[in-house]
């Protein structure tokens, strides 16, 4: 080998091991960077996507999030209003984002557990393409009737609908929404025959109902409390077994109908795969502004009850048993969403 050629690779071989060297620095770099952004989270606006109309329960919940995110990390957080597809549409939209925690979410369990089964195309599956950080809240609906309706206890509920089936209407913020469902097992359960009037939302229903339109509802806390103590709409018993801690004089239905106990959650999530840093520290500020007396005066304003607290690493868990739990009812109650 002549003494040029010799020099010739051995440059060859410098050159080739300065270039590894430097793409090895580069992803070295790289995995610092990213570890740097993950440890320094938030350190840039987030979008917290709510998928109801603004001035809705959950809209009120995410926009006070949304200020006390602010407040503790000097970091913008912008409300964007995706409602649709019961919740689904502002899922995908969430799905589809970076899961650097910097697209979040205030899913409920229509998102999980009931518009999935119901929609015959739901075009996500949120078990798998969401992760689900926090339990918020529990929602516990009243079964509610106009004054003019013939009945001031679930038990008289019960004997005058069964004597004029088809007779009665019930309102519901939507095809597929907790109103709805929690009506359509009852009915299943009890054998009654009411007509499903379906709403946008239950702002618009509620005129309706008020006005003696339609006879009854499942209406929510934040809706029955003022109007209850008005007298404009009569609760006869609450959706969970045990009482509500804020009407806590409103009985169970389940003291008149044994084995009816269904409740709905709200909850906080991002998308699939997010970094387990960024999921605990999300986590960690919310167990922490669920323990404040800011967050109960929420709570009370919105007519709903705290939840228990799960850890991140259990919420698969919880979501598989809530899903186990609503399929059959679901099933029974033949309710479907175009």
């Amino acid at each position: 080998m002549s003494l040029s050629l010799a020099r010739a690779l051995t440059l060859c071989a410098a050159l080739g091991s300065a270039v590894g060297g430097i793409h090895a620095q580069d992803k070295s770099n790289s995995a610092l960077s990213g570890n740097a952004a993950v440890n320094t989270y938030p350190n840039k606006p987030i979008r917290l996507v709510v998928p109801f109309i603004p001035g809705s329960l959950v809209d009120v919940f995410g926009r006070a999030i949304a200020e006390e995110m602010q407040n503790t990390w000097k970091q913008s957080v912008i409300i964007d209003n995706k409602a649709g597809a019961s919740t689904l549409l502002g899922a995908r939209v969430v799905a589809s984002a970076a899961p650097d925690g910097y697209t979040l979410f205030m899913p409920t369990v229509t998102t999980f557990s009931m518009a999935p089964q119901l929609i015959s195309k739901p075009g996500i599956d949120p078990s798998k393409e969401l992760t689900l950080i926090a339990k918020l809240a529990v929602t516990n609906l009243y079964l509610t009737v106009h004054p003019s309706f013939p009945a001031r206890s679930v038990k008289e509920w019960i004997e005058v609908v069964k004597k004029n089936p088809g007779k009665y209407s019930y309102g519901s913020s939507g095809n597929g929404s907790p109103q709805h469902i929690f009506m359509e097992i009852l009915k299943h359960q009890l054998n009654l025959d009411i007509v499903h009037v379906p709403y946008k939302g239950s702002n618009s229903g509620m005129l309706d109902f008020l006005s003696g339109k339609v006879e009854m509802a499942f209406v929510d806390g934040s809706l029955i409390g003022p109007n209850a103590k008005s007298g404009a709409l009569i609760a006869l018993g609450s959706s969970m077994t045990k009482r509500s801690l804020l009407l806590p004089t409103v009985p169970s239905i389940a003291e008149s109908v044994p084995g009816y106990d269904w409740s709905g959650w709200l909850g906080f999530a991002g998308p699939a795969n997010m970094p387990p840093q960024v999921v605990e520290t999300l986590s960690d500020f919310l167990k922490h502004y669920q323990s404040t007396p800011a967050y109960a005066a929420l709570l009370e304003k919105g007519g709903i009850e705290p939840a228990e607290y799960i850890k991140p690493s259990d919420m698969a868990e919880f979501v598989k048993n809530e899903n186990k739990r609503w399929a059959p009812a679901i099933k029974a109650s033949g309710a479907t969403v175009d």
